[in-house]
């Protein structure tokens, strides 16, 4: 479902997301979206790492979750970091995916 369409029905709420950064921390955060699911968070988001260091952990984040959970993912894009070939190719994989929730943010120049 989309974001847009999940925020028309009301006050909602989200939990926002960092990919882990090793296969620890990967386990840890598996364990956790398993304990919240429960709480049927509106939205979970998914962070992007300064200059795209995350961008292939936020991607397999957020298809893991719409796949695997009930939860709805959106992945946070940093567009200051891609140049705009980058970013159609980015933007292309997530649809291909079946990803429609992208925040798409200005970001820091690196």
């Amino acid at each position: 479902m989309k974001i847009s369409e999940i925020l028309k029905t009301g006050p909602s709420f989200s939990f926002e997301f960092f990919p882990p950064r090793d296969d620890k921390m990967e386990g840890v955060l598996a364990q956790t979206l398993r304990e919240l699911e429960p709480l049927q968070p509106s939205y979970v988001s998914v962070t992007y790492g300064a200059g795209g260091t995350t961008r292939e952990r936020t991607h397999e984040l957020v298809v893991g979750i719409n796949g695997e959970t009930s939860m709805t993912a959106m992945a946070h894009l940093t567009c200051a970091a891609h140049t705009r070939a980058e970013l159609v190719e980015i933007v292309a994989r997530y649809r291909e995916a079946g990803v429609d929730n992208i925040l798409a943010l200005g970001g820091d120049p690196p």
